[in-house]
């Protein structure tokens, strides 16, 4: 059995995804993942281990079980069904009279 496995009770520690923003103005980043025992000490975790040379001004880490996202393979089925609603583009609306234009 392992250090990690004896400390939690033989339960293994819950993934966390790991987000950086390298510099104000930027977005978060993907970076990678980890496993801790909390959202606190994941965070400490991450800044060490992700942000060793202080290139990040945030860092988000998010319960990889707490996250649902759409398959790539499935790209088509997911995001074609848009293109035919038409109230979605503008010219599916009238200006009313005396509406200025930018």
């Amino acid at each position: 059995m392992s250090e990690r496995s004896e400390r939690s009770g033989g339960m293994s520690e819950p993934l966390f995804e790991v987000f950086v923003r390298p510099r104000r103005g930027l977005s978060h980043t993907h970076v990678g993942s980890l496993h801790a025992p909390d959202a606190a000490m994941a965070l400490r975790n991450a800044r060490d281990l992700y942000t060793r040379r202080q290139e990040g001004v945030s860092i988000w880490v998010v319960p990889a079980a707490a996250i649902t996202a759409s398959s790539p393979d499935e790209k088509d089925a997911f995001f074609d069904p848009a293109a035919d609603k038409v109230y979605r583009h503008p010219t599916f609306y009238e200006v009313p009279d005396g509406a200025k234009h930018l």
